[in-house]
């Protein structure tokens, strides 16, 4: 066990030794060294340079400057214009403090709308909602995400929802901010245009950009704790600057993956025990798959929860191949519900028992399944659901993949491949 003041990594269960950690460390102690000169270089010079995103105060106060002329007592929506590493990072924090929780809460403002897709049904009727529900410019903001400046989806969405208000209001340009590479064609578009703007590092990429501006903005604009989110984030880095493997968290978890690969673990099930936590996973599975999937090798990242995907993935997992190294995150602090009672007057068992109780019985007995069938699992184990709490984790698993692709001998932060399909859509609309 491997712990720590706030998350602790567990891998007892790993079915990896310490010896085999320590040998496999090894070959990790340059890239160590190397990101240790990133830290204190204190800059974006090389792509690991995202590691200094949580302690750039020029950065904070470049949000906190559009945030103060953006904001205002009627903000009720803002609307995210993004795809990919644009948004996932965003939407994983909203998503596990407020967004899961949005239906139950209907008059808590303001919220996040994420337009990531083209798909027709959900763009008429966000249409429809802005058009019907927004009587005032000052109930909305709009902020465009895209790093390169001209993704496809992006664009889209950004001519049809910002036609949407044009149509309706005559000064919507006040209430539109632009996230983008510095001198993109989106930067040169939006400049002219009289936009507000804030750049993101040219070689942080999009998937470790979530401490950027492109994270970080819209959920500074709808009061979540930016400063708690980099406190986090920034302990854990520090955390995964030290040389012995089994105190540097995220090189121990890149190892024991790249170790149970080895032996024929090629998929990763994340499994989140957390409802709100979804988003967080597709998160995660965006960040594995482009940035240690290629030249023929790569760990597959799955996405359940529970317990309801004990009652789906569960058999699978238990009961099917041997392929796959399981990720239990869970949170050690959680809302305490006291039973009711009053529901066997009409049939039902009563039930005694705690919900915290109850999920921490099927979470213990999951793992317990998992060691009867011989089978590898990892914990990852979260204080409560705070943006300290989701900063360590997200930094956790940004420095994870870099060891890991440093394992693989591949380049975490190119995605060749992911080209192929933008440019064989835009042949076929040319064509």
């Amino acid at each position: 066990m491997v712990s720590f003041q706030t998350m602790k990594f567990l891998y007892q269960d790993s079915q990896i030794s310490d010896d085999e950690i320590a040998a496999a460390g090894k070959s990790l102690a340059d890239y160590i060294e190397r990101l240790n000169h990133v830290a204190r270089a204190k800059d974006y010079s090389l792509p690991e340079g995202f590691i200094n995103l949580p302690g750039d105060r020029n950065l904070a106060n470049q949000i906190s400057e559009v945030c103060r002329s953006k904001i205002s007592g009627r903000l009720k929506y803002v609307v995210v214009i993004g795809i990919g590493g644009s948004n996932l990072g965003a939407r994983a924090v909203y998503d596990a403090l407020r967004g899961y929780f949005d239906l139950l809460e209907p008059e808590r403002f303001p919220k996040i709308i994420f337009a990531d897709t083209n798909d027709p049904e959900f763009s008429e009727r966000l249409v429809g909602f802005l058009k019907s529900k927004i009587n005032d410019p000052a109930e909305i903001l709009i902020n465009i995400v895209s790093k390169s400046g001209d993704t496809l989806e992006t664009t889209a969405n950004g001519n049809l929802i910002l036609g949407a208000l044009i149509g309706k209001f005559k000064n919507i340009a006040d209430r539109i901010a632009v996230t983008t590479d510095f001198k993109s064609k989106l930067w040169h578009s939006a400049e002219k245009a009289g936009l507000s703007l804030i750049s993101v590092p040219a070689k942080v990429g999009g998937r470790f950009s979530v401490f950027s501006a492109v994270g970080l903005l819209p959920l500074a604009v709808v009061g979540l704790d930016t400063k708690e989110l980099f406190k986090g984030a920034l302990n854990m880095r520090d955390q995964c600057l030290v040389d012995d493997m089994l105190k540097n968290q995220a090189a121990l978890s890149a190892i024991v993956l790249f170790l149970n690969y080895r032996r024929g673990k090629t998929i990763n099930d994340n499994f989140f025990f957390h409802p709100e936590l979804e988003s967080l996973g597709k998160w995660y599975r965006q960040l594995l798959a482009e940035s240690v999937g290629k030249d023929g090798v790569g760990v597959t990242p799955t996405v359940s929860v529970g317990s309801a995907d004990l009652h789906s993935v569960g058999q699978l997992n238990l009961g099917g191949p041997k392929n796959k190294i399981t990720s239990f995150v869970w949170s050690e602090n959680s809302a305490f519900v006291e039973p009711l009672n009053g529901a066997e007057k009409l049939g039902f068992e009563p039930v005694s028992r705690p919900f915290a109780e109850i999920m921490g019985a099927i979470l213990e007995g999951a793992k317990n399944a998992y060691r009867n069938k011989g089978l590898p699992f990892v914990e990852a184990v979260l204080p409560d659901i705070s943006p300290e709490s989701l900063g360590e984790y997200m930094q956790f698993k940004m420095m994870e993949v870099c060891f890991l692709a440093k394992l693989f001998n591949v380049n975490a932060f190119d995605q060749p491949e992911v080209e192929f399909y933008k440019k064989e859509a835009c042949r076929f609309l040319t064509n």
